[in-house]
């Protein structure tokens, strides 16, 4: 007698479930929602991920955190890590209204696990923090370089910088206007002069 069948554990499932995620958050996500995602029954979801719809939640940001260290190969690879940052704030203005609508699904995830589940805030919130050292490792080594003449604490402008994110991401969502949004951007960047 054959088991019942499991899904490919693959990114592109994931990544799937991360735009739904993304889209309705965790809470409003149904099982229903996922498996129209997956195209596949219950049983082969839970044969899948055993874990359910955490488990699928937890891989979708950590999709994320992947695209971060991504970023974070970037910078160290730039001739100019430090307008790499800028332009990775300034490339906000360029996304569609349902992209500023969705906002960070990191910074999102922060806000709506603090009352679901501890432990998925907690893995946002290590990821967020992630992003906010590789801001700070890139302004001291900007600092030390002269390239930047506000000597301020790197630590305190990389936490800076995540407040910033996470601001532009509430903001992005109040004024969908690229005209709005840049003059935002270039106001707080000006700190990175």
């Amino acid at each position: 007698m054959r088991g019942r069948p499991t899904l490919y554990d693959n990114e592109s499932l994931i990544k799937k479930a991360q735009e739904l995620f993304w889209k309705k958050g965790y809470t409003a996500t149904s099982l229903s929602d996922l498996l129209k995602i997956t195209g596949a029954g219950s049983g082969s979801f839970y044969n899948t991920f055993k874990g359910g719809k955490k488990e699928v939640f937890r891989k979708a940001i950590q999709q994320r955190r992947e695209a971060f260290n991504q970023f974070r190969n970037e910078l160290e690879e730039s001739e100019s890590p430090l307008d790499a940052i800028k332009d990775f704030f300034r490339s906000i203005t360029r996304e569609d209204k349902a992209s500023h609508q969705r906002g960070c699904i990191i910074a999102n995830t922060v806000v709506e696990m603090s009352c679901v589940d501890k432990d998925l805030e907690k893995e946002a919130v290590l990821i967020l923090k992630d992003v906010e050292q590789m801001f700070t490792e890139t302004i001291e080594k900007a600092q030390i370089e002269g390239k930047i003449k506000n000597q301020t604490d790197p630590a305190i402008l990389g936490k800076y910088l995540i407040t910033f994110w996470c601001g532009l991401n509430t903001l992005r969502r109040l004024y969908p206007d690229k005209k709005v949004l840049a003059e935002q951007i270039e106001i707080q960047l000006a700190l990175l002069n």
